[in-house]
C-alpha cells in the first residue's frame, strides 16, 4: 500500500453530547476522535480562558460551556493544531479565513511553515520536536460527493439580469505594450467546436468586457493582470483560451504516471472559490479530453491523489494542498503552461505571498518568462502590484474594466448608523422586513459567525454559517443549504466574500465592516451579479469605522448612489485620516506603471504596509 493510502471511514454526520468534564491535560476519546468541530489535534494542558464553545450545523446551533479557567485550548471547537495550545479556548484568527491558514492538516510538514503556519489551537508548541509531530493527530477522512455527471446538472444557470447590456457601456483601459485587438463576439474567440458548443450551453450569448479583452490577450500568449468588478466573467475568461490551446495542442489526460504534470495550474484562496473554478473548468471541458481536477484541505488525501493519478490536465488548488501534493511527489511541474492567480491580491499578500514565492521557486517550475501568468480580480491595490513584478514578464498587460461608476451600480448600497451592541436587534428587523429573500451576513471574526447565525437560529430564521474553523463537510452542506433555499440565511466571515458565484443572492448584509474598502467591494459582489440588480446594507459603529468613512463616501459618489450626510461629516471631519484608502478614479484599479512613480519598487514600504495589515487582520473580535 502506498504511503498516501489512508483507511477511508465514513465521518460521522450526528454530534453527540457529552458531559464536559476532563480538566488539565486529559481529555476525553470524544474530543480527540473525528467529529466535526471537536477535532482537537493533540492532546495537552491549555491555558485558555472558559468561554462557550459552539458546534454549528445547519438548522440548528448546539451551544456548550466550558468549564472555567482549566478549560484545554484544544477543546474549543476552533482548535486544531498540534503541540500544547497555551490560547485562549477560541483560538487564534490567522490573517482571516482564507484557506491557505487552514491547511496545517494536509502537510507533511506538521506544524512547520506550511503545515501549521495557520493552526487555529493559540499558541505554537513548547518545541520544535513537539510542532513537526503531526502524527498523532486525526487523519482527514471525509470524501466529498463526486459532482453530477448529469449533463443538465453540469449546464445548469442562472439568466443575465435586465442590466447586462450595460456592460457594453462600461469604460475599459489596457495598458502595455501591443495590445491584441478585442473581440467582440465569442465566434471570434476561434474557439474548437466542442468549446463553442459548451458555451452555448452554458448560456453565454456574448462576451463581457473582461472577456472581449482578456480572451484575445491571452490567446496572444501575453501575461496579464486583469482588475474588473465582480460578477463580470473572469473565471471564463481565463478558462476559455487555455483550454481551446490545450484542445488545439491535442493535450489528453493520462493515467499511466505516478506523478501527473499538469499544463495548467490555477490557485485559489478558499476551498469553496477554488471548488467552484474547477466545475466551470469541468463544464467547459465536458466531451473533450481535458481533464481538470481540484485539490483542497479539509478532504481525504489520499481520495484526492487516486483522483489525481486518473490524469489531469488543468489542477486546480488552494495553495496548502497544491503544494503539499507538490511535496508528495504527485504533481510535477516540468510541463506547466499557465499559472493562473484568482483573487490575486489576496493571494500576493503578506498571507500568502510566502506559498506563492514556494510554488513558482518547487523544482521543475518553468521560470517566468518560460511561462504565461495570469492574475485576475476585482481589486489591485499598488503594493499587490508592485509585488506582482516578481511573477509576471516584464511587458504584460494590465486591464482595467470600470467599475460601473462605483463597486457595482446594479447593487442598491445603503448605510445604518448603529451603536455595536445594537446591531443585532437591527439585523432582527432588518430580516423580518425582507422576508424570505436570500441574504449573507458578513462579519469579522468566527465566533461571532457562529454566534449570530444562533441567535437568528433562535429568532425562527432558517440559518447556517461558513467560516474558517468548520469542517469541509459542514462547508458544503452549509453551501448546499444556501444554495437550495433550505436556509435563506448565510452567516460568513471573509472565507464567504470572495468569488462565490450563488444564484439569486438578493440581500448583503455588512453586520461588521471590514477594515478595507477593497474586501467591502468584493462582499457586496456576492448580489447583483450577471446584470442582476441587488441590495446590500451596511452597520455603521461611528466608534470602530470611521477610517473607512472617506472611502465609502468615494465608492457611494462614483456609484452615482445617495450618501447619507452623517456618513459625509464623519468622513470629512478630521476624524478619518487622509492617508487610508485614498479615492479611485474611473477604474477599480489602474496600472501602477502609469503613475509618477514609473516603477515598481519602493523601499520596503510595501512589506511594512502589508505587514502593518495583516496584524490588523490579526486581532481578535472581544
Amino acid at each position: 500500500m502506498d504511503e498516501w493510502e489512508e483507511q477511508e471511514t465514513a465521518t460521522s454526520g450526528t454530534c453527540a453530547l457529552t458531559s464536559d468534564t476532563s480538566t488539565g491535560g486529559t481529555q476525553g476519546d470524544f474530543w480527540n476522535s473525528d467529529h466535526g468541530e471537536f477535532q482537537g489535534g493533540r492532546g495537552g494542558r491549555g491555558r485558555g480562558r472558559g468561554g462557550f464553545k459552539n458546534s454549528f450545523f445547519s438548522g440548528a446551533h448546539l451551544t456548550l460551556y466550558g468549564d472555567g479557567q482549566n478549560n484545554t485550548a484544544e477543546r474549543s471547537s476552533f482548535s486544531r493544531r498540534g503541540g500544547r495550545g497555551r490560547g485562549r479556548g477560541f483560538g487564534r484568527t490567522d490573517h482571516s479565513d482564507f484557506d491557505a491558514n487552514e491547511e496545517d492538516g494536509d502537510n507533511k510538514n506538521g506544524s512547520g511553515e506550511q503545515g501549521g503556519r495557520g493552526g487555529f489551537g493559540g499558541g505554537h508548541g513548547d518545541t520544535p520536536a513537539e510542532n513537526a509531530d503531526a502524527s498523532d493527530r486525526p487523519r482527514v477522512t471525509y470524501v466529498p460527493p463526486p459532482p453530477s455527471e448529469d449533463e443538465e446538472s453540469i449546464f445548469s444557470h442562472y439568466e443575465s439580469g435586465v442590466n447586462f447590456d450595460k456592460y457594453d457601456e462600461i469604460l475599459v483601459d489596457v495598458s502595455g505594450t501591443n495590445p491584441p485587438p478585442a473581440i467582440m463576439t465569442f465566434d471570434e474567440a476561434a474557439l474548437c467546436e466542442s468549446l463553442k458548443r459548451n458555451v452555448s450551453k452554458s448560456g453565454y450569448v456574448k462576451p463581457t468586457p473582461v472577456q472581449k479583452h482578456g480572451i484575445p490577450i491571452i490567446s496572444a500568449g501575453r501575461d496579464l493582470m486583469a482588475c474588473a468588478q465582480t460578477g463580470s466573467g473572469k473565471t471564463a475568461a481565463f478558462l476559455l483560451p487555455i483550454l481551446q490551446q490545450l484542445m488545439a495542442d491535442g493535450a489528453a489526460a493520462s493515467c499511466f504516471s505516478e506523478m501527473q504534470e499538469p499544463d495548467a495550474i490555477i490557485v485559489a484562496p478558499t476551498r469553496e472559490l477554488i471548488n467552484q473554478i474547477y466545475l466551470e473548468a469541468r463544464k467547459f471541458a465536458y466531451g473533450t479530453c481535458v481533464r481538470p481536477v481540484v485539490v483542497y484541505g479539509g478532504v481525504s488525501t489520499g481520495h484526492q491523489i487516486r483522483d489525481l493519478l486518473r490524469g489531469c490536465n488543468v489542477l486546480c488548488g488552494t495553495p496548502g494542498r497544491l503544494l503539499d501534493m507538490i511535496g508528495r511527489g504527485k504533481v510535477g511541474l516540468t510541463k506547466v503552461r499557465y499559472l493562473v492567480l484568482d483573487e490575486a491580491d489576496r493571494m500576493l499578500d503578506m498571507g500568502f505571498e510566502p506559498d506563492m514565492r514556494r510554488l513558482v521557486a518547487s523544482p521543475g517550475m518553468p521560470s517566468k518568462e518560460n511561462r504565461q501568468t495570469l492574475m485576475f480580480s476585482a481589486t489591485f491595490p499598488e503594493d499587490i502590484q508592485r509585488l506582482a513584478a516578481d511573477f509576471l514578464k516584464t511587458d504584460y498587460l494590465f486591464l482595467a474594466v470600470g467599475i460601473v461608476g462605483g463597486a457595482c451600480s446594479d447593487v442598491e448600497q445603503t448605510f445604518v448608523q448603529v451603536t455595536k451592541f445594537a446591531k443585532r436587534d437591527q439585523l432582527i428587523d432588518l430580516l423580518k422586513s425582507t422576508g424570505s429573500e436570500r441574504t449573507m451576513v458578513f462579519v469579522e471574526t468566527k465566533r461571532q459567525a457562529d454566534f449570530i447565525a444562533t441567535i437568528l437560529c433562535q429568532e425562527k430564521f432558517p440559518t447556517t454559517s461558513i467560516h474558517g474553523d468548520r469542517e469541509q463537510w459542514q462547508r458544503e452542506q452549509a453551501l448546499g443549504d444556501f444554495r437550495s433555499g433550505k436556509c435563506s440565511v448565510l452567516v460568513a466571515t471573509s472565507v464567504g466574500a470572495r468569488g462565490l458565484d450563488i444564484p439569486d443572492v438578493q440581500f448583503v448584509v455588512n453586520f461588521d465592516l471590514p477594515n478595507n474598502i477593497d474586501e467591502y467591494v468584493h462582499r457586496i459582489g456576492r448580489t447583483g451579479r450577471c446584470g442582476n440588480t441587488g441590495r446590500a446594507v451596511s452597520f455603521y459603529d461611528p466608534g470602530a469605522d470611521s477610517e473607512l468613512a472617506r472611502s465609502l463616501v468615494t465608492i457611494l459618489s462614483k456609484a452615482q448612489q445617495e450618501v447619507p450626510s452623517w456618513l459625509e461629516e464623519s468622513a470629512f471631519s478630521g476624524h478619518s485620516p487622509s492617508g487610508f484608502n485614498p479615492p479611485r478614479k474611473h477604474f477599480a484599479s489602474t496600472d501602477l506603471r502609469k503613475g509618477p512613480q514609473g516603477g515598481f519598487f519602493q523601499d520596503g514600504s510595501v512589506t511594512s504596509q502589508l505587514a502593518a495589515q495583516t496584524a490588523a487582520d490579526d486581532e481578535e473580535w472581544e
